[in-house]
């Protein structure tokens, strides 16, 4: 099998990023880029990210989930501790987050440390899901091999039947993460391949220090 990519290629002549137009700090931008891509009918589901982690057998991986929130902090997602990825950033909470949205030619790359939220915080946002959703939470064992898709549909019954009538709480290995920035890059494209990259780096004063990268 073979099929040649050589010829691939876009030019990029929708926006710019210059130095001028960046603020102090990266979390200001990162809304602005954020509501942009939000707003544009262009874009779907500009929550998806990437995260990336270094699993228990050495190798980085990376796989999409849904931003669910921001502040001045940083960046919250929920998933299930015990799965590959909670096990992953056990063992090593230095992660990479990265947006990507090709419609609009921006991309975004986060470098920070994943942090568990508070319980009572991933109770609220547990809280709001819909049932469907919080029975899933209990039903998969998340990254385990399982034997066909009809254990899964059971072991989702069997938690239906189990809290017929009652108030689904949240399961103890689900929650939410808090990733603490340290360096957030923007991207935007250019033509002739001569894209702006702006980087932030957190000093150890707090300050962001602004650097453009080259292409």
């Amino acid at each position: 099998m073979s099929k040649d990519l050589s010829n691939y290629r876009k030019s990029y002549e929708k926006q710019e990023l210059l130095e001028s137009n960046c603020p102090e700090n990266p979390m200001e931008l990162f809304q602005t880029w954020f509501l942009n891509a939000d707003n544009s009918e262009m874009v779907d589901e500009s929550n998806a990210m990437t995260i990336s982690t270094i699993g228990l057998d050495g190798f980085p991986k990376s796989r999409v989930v849904l931003l669910k929130r921001f502040t001045w902090e940083g960046f919250i997602f929920y998933t299930n501790y015990n799965s590959e990825k909670g096990k992953s950033i056990e063992n090593n909470n230095q992660i990479c987050l990265s947006f990507f949205w090709p419609a609009i030619e921006q991309q975004i790359i986060i470098k920070g440390k994943a942090e568990k939220l508070a319980e009572n915080l991933s109770d609220g946002y547990f809280e709001s899901r819909p049932d469907g959703s919080k029975l899933g939470a209990w039903a998969s064992n998340q990254s385990t091999v399982v034997s066909s898709r009809d254990e899964l549909d059971k072991n989702l019954k069997i938690f239906e039947r189990n809290f017929e009538g009652k108030e689904i709480n949240r399961p103890p290995h689900w929650g939410g993460y808090l990733v603490k920035p340290s360096s957030i890059e923007f991207w935007q494209g250019r033509p002739n391949r001569m894209h702006d990259r702006i980087r932030y780096t957190l000093a150890e004063d707090f300050s962001w220090k602004i650097e453009r990268l080259a292409p």
